[in-house]
């Protein structure tokens, strides 16, 4: 955590302390009998499975939601041109309708093109400038490898319309780009134990200039908003991990997406176990609805009819010495030992090494209905 501190000089405040609560105790107990004894004092049950209680009782939920967020803030983009280095692919199948990711860029006006298949492609101008619209080549599927042999008798997934973004992006002349699933309700910034929406790309355009100063950062992006609790003590970023749904990619390394399944996560790994780094944003989040909660992508292709197993065994089979697949949570899951790539060190180019301070790039903090709060950052 130290070290990600020290390297975040010069990118926008980042201050998050732990609300855990007062005291942490750790209580022994002798027999069954106390178990269910303490249970009935504290009036809460107890199990096996059980690691941890908030007393008196806490609907950590709720109180994720009341405490990390406030929907009367936001911040704003004042006294600042930036905007961004880098194109915006968002890569949608079957959600005309909702296009969650489309409706929060055009909320923060930001620019980006979305990639369909031709057979979707006018339902999507019904609903979508043209102008923003890609069909993906057919030839991208043709040739897409799936890492198994099912062929054309399911969907392929994502992949293909995602290499086609890669490709696209270098013709057009750019160092990296962005690529993002369908399924996105909004971005926002955590400082100071907030999760605030942002009004504008500012976030993108600091994580390009964060990226820049490294010479071996493949593959970056933004956390997911409900990995990060707003009472945790986290990092600004964590280096060395999977990146999903929203990947800012270095568009001159040697790879392009694979996989039926899971191809973030087959992604993430090769580019780690060649010795490049990836950069997993805290400070910067992604608001992502879960895959199999709202239609089209792959929800009907491959969740509802099969499950998650075929996709966990999929990751196993091609990472076999760091993967395992597991049961929580009530389905499959892949486990993925990331500890195998610490020795992946970030190397910052020279004219970066005497950054100093805080940027924050026109960022301010207001209230919705344009009141500025006192409490700007």
């Amino acid at each position: 955590m130290k070290d990600a501190e020290k390297e975040w000089v010069g990118m926008p405040e980042f201050v998050q302390e732990s609300k855990w609560g007062y005291q942490t105790i750790t209580l022994r107990f002798g027999t069954k009998e106390d178990v269910e004894d303490f249970a009935k004092l504290i009036k809460q049950g107890i199990t096996q499975k059980t690691k941890n209680l908030w007393i008196p009782k806490v609907d950590q939920n709720a109180e994720e939601k009341s405490v990390g967020r406030d929907s009367r803030l936001l911040y704003v983009q004042k006294n600042c041109d930036l905007c961004l280095k880098y194109p915006i692919y968002i890569v949608s199948k079957g959600r005309w309708e909702s296009r969650l990711t489309s409706k929060a860029l055009e909320a923060m006006n930001v620019s980006y093109n979305i990639v369909v298949e031709n057979s979707e492609y006018k339902k999507y101008t019904r609903v979508i400038d043209k102008k923003k619209i890609l069909i993906l080549p057919q030839s991208y599927l043709d040739e897409y490898d799936t890492c198994d042999d099912l062929g054309n008798s399911k969907s392929k997934g994502p992949g293909a319309a995602r290499n086609f973004c890669w490709d696209h992006s270098i013709e057009q002349g750019f160092r990296y780009h962005w690529v993002m699933d369908d399924n996105i309700n909004g971005f926002c910034r955590l400082n100071k134990n907030m999760k605030i929406r942002v009004d504008s790309g500012v976030i993108f355009r600091c994580a390009e200039d964060f990226v820049r100063r490294y010479k071996n950062v493949a593959l970056s992006g933004f956390n997911y908003d409900f990995f990060c609790k707003s009472r945790q003590v986290l990092p600004p970023f964590v280096l060395n991990t999977r990146i999903y749904s929203c990947l800012l990619i270095k568009n001159n390394t040697p790879y392009r997406w694979r996989g039926r399944y899971n191809e973030d996560t087959d992604l993430s790994i090769r580019m780690l176990k060649d010795g490049w780094c990836t950069i997993q944003f805290n400070a910067f989040l992604q608001n992502k609805v879960t895959t199999q909660v709202i239609a089209g992508g792959n929800t009907k292709e491959f969740y509802a009819k099969e499950g998650t197993l075929p996709k966990s065994e999929m990751i196993q089979k091609l990472h076999p010495n760091i993967t395992e697949v597991v049961w929580k949570f009530g389905r499959w899951h892949h486990q993925i030992y990331y500890r195998h790539f610490k020795k992946n060190r970030l190397i910052k180019k020279s004219r970066f090494k005497d950054i100093k301070g805080i940027n924050n790039y026109g960022m301010v903090l207001i209230k919705k209905k344009g009141i500025k709060n006192e409490n700007q950052s």
